[in-house]
């Protein structure tokens, strides 16, 4: 018997430590791991979230089989988790997939302060979508209340504010995702979150990228798994943790 859990920032999946995280207020260096071994009596993982979603994609998700995939959580936050050759990415320092924080066309040039969304995130997560709707003119107050996917279905529908923020939500990802495949080749990006299942976004962002297909055009998908694709991702990584004590 094993368990696993997923935390949101920079955790190290080796020592079992959330190291950083700006939606656990006061989580900084938490041994979270030894935490739910004492508590619980039973081995325990920890892993960061958006990373555990995307262990549940490529276990029985849509990228299951794909060696090489990304995964977009597109929320609050923007994170990827990164599958290259069959193996999980974490990185030196636990970061790999911050891709919120990038700079691309139509996002921030500002140097982002510690604490704050990045570039990316600030402008291409669901708080930064919202607040680019409520700056245009004439929304009526029934309007006002939408969430980033109510919006992009109401540009489907025609509306031309909602339009505007669905072209400029569906070029910055466009941006990114070429960007992230120019580095890694991956023949997947699987997206997911709130924001990400938007089929509306993802849709736009395709036709995008389609302008930018050299050397390959970046294949979008949404998640199979949806919200149940983290808890999928913590089951296997417990089943994982479970055989190998078994063989010890």
């Amino acid at each position: 018997m094993s368990v696993a859990a997923g935390a949101p920032g920079v955790t190290n999946a080796d020592t079992g430590m959330v190291i950083a995280t700006s939606f656990l207020r006061g989580w900084s260096n938490v041994p979270f791991q030894k935490m739910l071994e004492s508590s619980l009596h039973v081995p325990a993982a920890v892993e960061n979230d958006v990373r555990m979603a995307a262990i549940g994609e490529h276990w029985i998700g849509v990228a299951r089989g794909v060696d090489d995939f990304v995964f977009l959580a597109l929320g609050t936050g923007i994170a990827a988790g990164i599958f290259a050759n069959g193996r999980l990415l974490r990185g030196t320092r636990c970061s790999a997939g911050e891709v919120g924080y990038m700079y691309v066309p139509g996002a921030s040039p500002e140097a982002v302060k510690p604490g704050a969304p990045g570039s990316l995130e600030s402008s291409l997560g669901g708080t930064g979508i919202r607040q680019e709707w409520l700056k245009a003119d004439g929304i009526d107050a029934k309007l006002r209340d939408l969430t980033a996917t109510e919006i992009f279905d109401l540009a489907a529908q025609g509306d031309p504010r909602a339009e505007r923020i669905l072209d400029r939500s569906a070029n910055l990802l466009a941006y990114a995702v070429y960007n992230v495949s120019l580095v890694l080749d991956s023949s997947l990006f699987v997206l997911g979150g709130g924001v990400g299942m938007s089929s509306v976004l993802r849709d736009a962002t395709q036709r995008i990228l389609g302008r930018y297909n050299e050397p390959v055009l970046p294949r979008l998908v949404t998640s199979t798994l949806g919200e149940d694709a983290q808890l999928m991702g913590t089951i296997q990584l417990a089943m994982t943790v479970a055989a190998s004590k078994r063989k010890l």
